[in-house]
């Protein structure tokens, strides 16, 4: 699976929801608040699962 710019991901171990923010050195970096403040890291794709979107619910 290939990830983009602003695509919502989540560590296949579990963990916070994560924002794709760019791509270094064959590496997915991704940025993440941890309610004291942002966190950033790179992972390999492989470690990496897409987050679905949530819908609006309606009445």
């Amino acid at each position: 699976m290939s990830f983009v710019v602003s695509d919502e991901v989540k560590h296949k171990s579990g963990g916070q929801r994560m924002v794709v923010t760019g791509y270094a050195s064959g590496m997915i970096e991704c940025r993440w608040y941890d309610g004291y403040g942002v966190q950033r890291e790179a992972f390999r794709e492989d470690e990496l699962v897409a987050q679905q979107h949530r819908q609006p619910q309606t009445a």
